[in-house]
């Protein structure tokens, strides 16, 4: 790991510590690759579990084709989940944030471990212990959220926390392509949004996360939590903002945010 990294991951940490976004790390360098902006979110996600933390799954973003075109990107990429950033329904979420938005998701809890290569749609659903309505919250450490695809790697996806709802739902019988959801902002629908607006099934997006993690060497385990990607576009929220999302069957979430004064 060389010392440029190094001294961007720690730019990073600071960020998000001090709660005052930087610029771009694209910025003063721009020849930065996307295996460099993962080794800069492994640094971080290392950084976390020797302070205590630990990983509880993994985030998939830049799921749809617009986002792809506007980072010019082909393909989506992943960020960390922890254990401190996971809320359930109902919560009132104290958790520092910068420039907090939300995307409603699908969240699949995992019965088995996921091990590539040549996971498809039906190995994800055949390890899959259920699903249930989730709300990323997304969040950035670029200032102005001026991000290009390796600011997004680097800073883990731009995560921020997530709500999952109470009501786990058994994937048999669920048409995870047609069911929709509908983000609420202090009671208001902000955004809609279908299963199928994720790579055309959400499971196609955890498929290639197992895919890729197992070439990182660090596969999909059992229990883990997996954000699929966002069906509709994020709504930017502000402290006291109430935010319920409803997806049909899989039942609803909602969460207040109460934001939060800091942390170590």
């Amino acid at each position: 790991m060389s010392e440029r990294l190094e001294s961007l991951a720690e730019a990073l940490w600071r960020a998000e510590r001090e709660q005052s976004p930087i610029p771009p790390l694209t910025d003063e360098h721009p020849d930065l690759s996307v295996q460099d902006a993962y080794h800069i979110q492994l640094v971080n996600v290392k950084r976390r579990v020797a302070s205590g933390d630990r990983v509880v799954g993994h985030k998939i973003g830049l799921t749809s084709k617009p986002m792809q075109v506007q980072l010019g990107v082909d393909q989506p990429d992943f960020g960390h989940l922890f254990h401190s950033m996971w809320f359930e329904s109902g919560s009132a979420v104290d958790f520092p944030l910068i420039q907090p938005k939300v995307e409603p998701e699908i969240a699949f809890i995992l019965a088995e471990d996921l091990v590539g290569p040549g996971v498809d749609l039906h190995r994800v659903l055949a390890a899959t212990r259920a699903v249930v309505p989730a709300i990323e919250v997304i969040d950035s450490r670029i200032a102005d959220w001026r991000i290009r695809l390796v600011d997004t790697v680097a800073d883990n996806a731009s995560a921020g926390c997530f709500v999952l709802g109470n009501l786990p739902t058994a994937i048999a019988g669920v048409d995870l392509e047609t069911v929709g959801g509908v983000l609420k902002l202090n009671g208001e629908v902000v955004q809609t949004g279908a299963g199928a607006a994720v790579m055309g099934h959400p499971a196609k997006a955890v498929a290639w996360l197992a895919n890729t993690l197992t070439e990182l060497g660090t596969p999909l385990r059992a229990g883990h939590v997996v954000l699929s990607g966002a069906v509709s576009a994020a709504v930017p929220i502000r402290p006291g903002d109430r935010v319920q999302l409803s997806f049909g069957p899989l039942g609803s979430v909602e969460f207040v945010w109460a934001k939060g004064e800091g942390s170590d």
